[in-house]
């Protein structure tokens, strides 16, 4: 199963769940279109050392 997070959309508001990709490393960072409004936004995911993770966003 792969884990999933989830991060509000800065210009629609809406909450997003995204996978998490482990192997990609502590420290990711993309670019993924809102389903809901089309809008860029750049996603930013940092795990930590217990497996923690922690994901914001901000508009591109």
């Amino acid at each position: 199963m792969t884990p999933e997070t989830s991060y509000i959309c800065g210009e629609c508001g809406e909450e997003i769940v995204v996978p998490i990709d482990l192997s990609a490393g502590r420290v990711q960072e993309y670019v993924e279109d809102c389903p809901v409004c089309c809008r860029p936004n750049v996603i930013r995911v940092e795990i930590g050392p217990e497996g923690e993770t922690r994901v914001w966003s901000e508009l591109e």
